[in-house]
């Protein structure tokens, strides 16, 4: 009678998401069945799932929870192009698309106009917000140590690439470091969130803002992609050159300035400009008067958002300002 061949010491058990099993060393496409359109036709959750042949921690990358929210997508999908499961240790699963039905309809919301991250951690029975959200804990998230949630400005502002998360939390300031976007925001949980959720079952977690809605930006992309391939060989899942990371900014503390009237903006700062204490940082005026209302700042710092079209209202916020650490 032959002797069995031992187990190779690096080979590792099939990851199952949604009932379809994943062997080591392979990739795979599992659509999650999430509900029916009135049409009768089922819209699904696409995950790539690329099981690694090695042991190591299990990622999630995520976009597109906000349905006009596109960044992500192209990050994702360029993480993704870069990745050899033979040569992964640990496993990433990659969700460019959450709201599917929101990408549909071009809408920040689904359909019953309901925003997916404030809707965590969801239900099996409730609407098909907290559905969906409860599908994706259940089906993606509780498989994971490490997470990362892709976003853009929205309701017509761009945002410079950043990071938000607790600074106080020394293994998610450690991991945001290592990502080295050009600022890291302190921000508190948001209940109802995807984050609140996943740090709430342990995981560490960060959010990436990047850009505006309903548009690709290249600069976004670019450091999406390089911030997260750094956090993957930060964690020894992959054994890849990677962009180093350049100095980044610390804020525990950020503010909009606001417009004192209606009319026309014309913007005076860009993204990621540094800027004083009532500096100028927008002018909103009336096509024939001569008299123009001066937006400033309202503290000293970086300008980490700002408005991406011309209309304003009174008291509409123009310019997101960050003061900086150090």
């Amino acid at each position: 009678m032959a002797r069995k061949t031992p187990k190779s010491k690096i080979e590792r058990d099939p990851i199952e998401i949604a009932g379809t099993k994943v062997l080591a060393g392979r990739e795979g496409r599992v659509d999650i069945p999430v509900a029916r359109l009135p049409t009768g036709t089922w819209l699904t959750l696409p995950v790539s799932v690329i099981h690694g042949r090695r042991d190591g921690p299990t990622i999630w990358l995520s976009g597109t929870l906000h349905g006009d929210e596109l960044n992500g997508i192209a990050i994702i999908r360029e993480v993704v192009r870069r990745l050899d499961a033979k040569e992964l240790c640990g496993t990433v699963l990659a969700v460019p698309i959450v709201n599917v039905f929101g990408l549909v309809i071009g809408s920040r919301y689904l359909p019953d106009r309901r925003d997916l991250n404030r809707s965590f951690p969801g239900s099996k029975r409730g609407s098909l917000a907290s559905r969906l959200a409860y599908l994706f804990v259940n089906e993606i998230v509780r498989h994971c140590n490490y997470g990362i949630d892709f976003h853009t400005g929205s309701g017509g502002r761009a945002n410079l690439p950043q990071l938000r998360c607790e600074l106080d939390d020394n293994p998610t300031r450690e991991l945001a470091e290592v990502f080295a976007p050009p600022i890291i925001l302190n921000s508190k949980h948001r209940s109802g969130s995807l984050r609140d959720t996943a740090v709430g079952l342990g995981i560490t977690t960060l959010l990436f803002e990047a850009g505006a809605a309903h548009h690709f930006d290249r600069k976004s992309i670019r450091t999406g992609v390089e911030g997260t391939r750094r956090v993957l060989k930060h964690l020894q899942m992959i054994d890849q050159d990677v962009v180093p990371a350049t100095p980044t900014c610390l804020s525990r503390q950020s503010t909009w300035a606001r417009s004192r009237r209606g009319g026309l903006c014309q913007m005076s700062v860009e993204l990621g400009d540094r800027v004083q204490e009532g500096q100028e940082l927008a002018v909103v005026f009336e096509s024939l008067s001569a008299k123009d209302s001066i937006v400033r700042s309202p503290i000293e710092g970086m300008v980490i958002g700002q408005l991406d079209h011309a209309m304003v209202n009174l008291g509409e916020a123009i310019a997101h300002v960050a003061s900086i650490e150090g």
